[in-house]
């Protein structure tokens, strides 16, 4: 029985506070690390992890990645990865949260699953840029390597001369051949075995299709191709909770754009009835008594 949970993330986020709540009806006691907090020490007894909080939860749950620099980012997934080596259930599994966080990582482990992405390039120079613009019919998305929430993501033409920000600061982008669409994409969140779904419409003027970039959320139910190509897509990743993005292009095609190991579902709330929180915490409980009962078989 799931009776502890530690969440890393920040208690001002609107996700938290769903899950603090829900954690409140269902009487599992909760608490929040920031990800700053983590340590652990190692010698000839063992490893030991702080803070305790995390250490002694029955189960973690990742809500929140935020940057620093390599050696903090490196550290705290190696922190985190050693815990989840412990036995304890962490959701989303940290190797899958390092293959989902990176972009062309993502796309190459779609590939490789069979599943249809846009031809992506990951390119260091404008020149390579330009020749990879070419080759994909003349107009690309540019996207930095780690981003979500559509932040940073730039329409590249071949007739274009200026490089987005980001490309100058971190010197690589990945480029993704643009889909001619109707300026609306679709978000399936795979929780376990459940799934949502809603449409997302790009605002006017816009070509992003993101919530946070002024994109309005609509109910929508996806064809059942649909949905099984989100939960393959899914599990070529390894996450267990997955917001995947569907791109319909105008020739009829369907594509798969992104796989978000830490998604959000607040838009997508105010367009369901079914509690999204609450399947968050059933999937958690479903791993922590898989994982108790392989430990009392073992």
């Amino acid at each position: 029985m799931l009776s502890s949970l530690a969440i890393l993330g920040s208690t001002s986020s609107w996700h938290v506070a769903e899950i603090l709540k829900e954690c409140s009806h269902q009487s599992i006691s909760v608490s929040v690390v920031d990800w700053t907090t983590l340590g652990a020490s190692a010698d000839d007894r063992g490893e030991r992890f702080w803070p305790k909080l995390l250490h002694q939860a029955d189960a973690v749950l990742v809500r929140n990645m935020p940057s620093g620099t390599l050696e903090q980012v490196i550290s705290r997934m190696d922190i985190l990865a050693r815990i989840s080596a412990t036995g304890k259930v962490v959701l989303n599994h940290p190797k899958s949260l390092e293959a989902a966080v990176d972009k062309y990582l993502t796309m190459t482990r779609l590939l490789d699953a069979g599943i249809p992405v846009p031809q992506t390039a990951i390119v260091q120079s404008h020149t390579d840029l330009q020749s990879v613009t070419e080759e994909y019919g003349g107009n690309v998305v540019l996207k930095p390597i780690f981003g979500s929430n559509g932040q940073g993501l730039v329409r590249f033409q071949n007739t274009t001369t200026q490089l987005p920000p980001f490309f100058l600061k971190t010197g690589v982008c990945v480029a993704q051949r643009y889909i001619a669409n109707e300026g609306w994409d679709i978000r399936i969140l795979v929780i376990g075995p459940a799934a949502y779904a809603m449409k997302r419409i790009a605002a006017a003027g816009e070509w992003r299709t993101n919530i946070s970039q002024g994109g309005r959320a609509e109910p929508f139910t996806p064809p059942a191709e649909w949905v099984l190509l989100a939960r393959s897509a899914a599990q070529a990743l390894g996450v267990d909770i997955a917001g995947v993005d569907l791109m319909l292009g105008n020739d009829g095609s369907i594509w798969v754009l992104e796989v978000n190991a830490i998604p959000g579902w607040r838009a997508l709330q105010t367009v369901t009835c079914k509690n999204i929180s609450a399947a968050v915490l059933n999937s958690m409980r479903q791993h922590f008594e898989k994982e108790t009962d392989s430990a009392a078989v073992d």
